[in-house]
């Protein structure tokens, strides 16, 4: 193992398993760069094009999309057709740079009415009696080359590492690789990490301070006038001078202030009511980063106290393996538990060596239920440490959390190729491509966005 660095370390991945420097290297150099393909498994009837638009009102297409992120195309696509962008749905969100293909359905629109977009190849499917969902997506496919690597030949000894960790052989490249399945810099923002802090201090129903961290926690790359911005407002709280400060890109920001400016900021409901003017899904958002974060210590903890991802321990909660996945794909499914203690431990632990089971640890909210033994004492602890308990998350409206599970370990079939550097693997969906690469890169999380 080896020490990740400070900022990794505030979103609560703080070891690497693999001790090898890192190749280093640039990610994203073009779209072209970082290629995902969606592995779908749309359950609904798929008729012809021209089926009957009554009973099937979904036309569904497959877009290969370069340089677009994918709500932006929703709403490219929506306007071009003159109707809501609520009748556009996709089953994964995707990043902007890159290339990526996945499904989409429109409502009620005919196929010949489909419209050239540019950057993007629409290939259409047929009709369907419902729209994508987001349980339609089993994962993710990934393409990825790094430009200018410092050390590829890094790259060798690293993957040995991560089949190790696999519990497969470190020297057969067919072997599955693995790695803790962290949530990735995304979760909690590459370039300022603060969507857990909020979290945080919601969840511990510091109302006032979530606002504050949000609006006024600065960040290295940021402009020099937002830093100065949010400097001004952290030491005034002027919240109507700060509505002329906040530079307009910054809507979230100013969206909290302009509540503030009229209820004047005084009591703990007028900050709660500051952040519920934020968009339903970052209201939960924000929660849910506090639970990741939570979780990311929880493996940290693991890791350091030395004990397997690939396999249970006495008290361990596993879950089990969705059947309906494309081949080549192991997808958890959380809703199939059991603890792992007593005789079934050496039951359990054969279908995690086959791939059929997967231990968990807890994103905690309301419901959770804890493991035994020292699974158990670990998420305890972490919690302690944070001040949090399942009550922490008994919380209004969006904010409002019951919990679930999450498998520990990320595996996944993985080839690497040094010249250029190139990484192809699959993934579950819900798991993150950079927690894959940090590991291989070994850089700053601003680098691997």
């Amino acid at each position: 193992m080896r020490e990740a660095g400070a900022l990794e370390r505030e979103m609560g991945m703080c070891w690497y398993v693999s001790d090898a420097d890192g190749t280093g290297g640039r990610l994203r150099a073009s779209p072209e760069d970082f290629q995902v393909t969606e592995l779908e498994r749309f359950g609904a009837d798929v008729q012809p094009p021209d089926a009957d638009r009554g009973s099937y009102p979904e036309l569904v297409f497959r877009a290969t999309l370069r340089g677009w992120d994918t709500n932006d195309f929703a709403d490219s696509l929506s306007k071009r057709l003159g109707i809501s962008r609520e009748r556009v749905s996709w089953a994964g969100t995707k990043d902007k740079r890159a290339v990526t293909t996945q499904l989409f359905s429109v409502r009620d629109v005919a196929a010949a009415d489909l419209p050239a977009v540019r950057d993007a190849e629409l290939e259409v499917l047929g009709r369907a009696g419902r729209p994508l969902l987001f349980g339609d997506l089993a994962g993710n496919r990934f393409e990825i080359t790094v430009r200018d690597p410092d050390h590829p030949q890094n790259g060798d000894a690293i993957a040995r590492s991560l089949r190790a960790f696999a519990d497969g052989d470190p020297d057969d490249p067919a072997a599955p690789a693995g790695v803790p399945n962290y949530f990735g810099h995304q979760r909690f923002g590459s370039r300022r990490a603060i969507t857990h802090r909020t979290g945080l201090d919601i969840v511990r129903g510091n109302w006032e301070d979530a606002v504050l961290t949000y609006v006024t926690t600065t960040a290295e790359f940021e402009p020099e006038d937002t830093r100065a911005a949010r400097e001004w407002v952290a030491e005034t709280h002027d919240w109507e001078g700060a509505i002329d400060r906040l530079p307009r890109k910054l809507r979230y920001e100013r969206s909290m202030v302009h509540s503030l400016a009229e209820t004047g900021g005084e009591r703990p409901a007028h900050f709660r009511e500051a952040l519920e003017t934020l968009p339903t899904n970052l209201q939960r958002l924000l929660v849910n980063a506090a639970q990741s974060y939570v979780f990311n210590l929880i493996l940290s903890e693991r890791l350091e106290r030395g004990l397997p991802f690939h396999e249970a321990v006495e008290g361990d909660v596993v879950c089990f393996a969705d059947a309906d996945t494309p081949e080549g794909l192991a997808l958890p499914d959380t809703d199939r538990l059991q603890a792992a203690s007593g005789k079934r431990l050496a039951t359990v632990n054969r279908h995690c060596a086959r791939g059929r089971a997967f231990v968990t640890a807890p994103l905690v909210g309301t419901e959770t239920e804890f493991a035994d033994g020292e699974p158990g004492e670990i998420a305890r602890e972490v919690l302690a440490d944070l001040d949090l308990s399942r009550e922490s998350f008994d919380l209004p409206g969006e904010f409002h959390s019951t919990g679930t599970r999450r498998a520990i370990l990320l595996r996944t079939n993985l080839t690497v190729a040094l010249d250029p550097l190139t990484f192809s693997f699959a993934l579950p969906k819900g798991s993150y491509a950079t927690v894959v690469l940090r590991e291989f890169l070994k850089s700053h999380p601003a680098d691997l966005t």
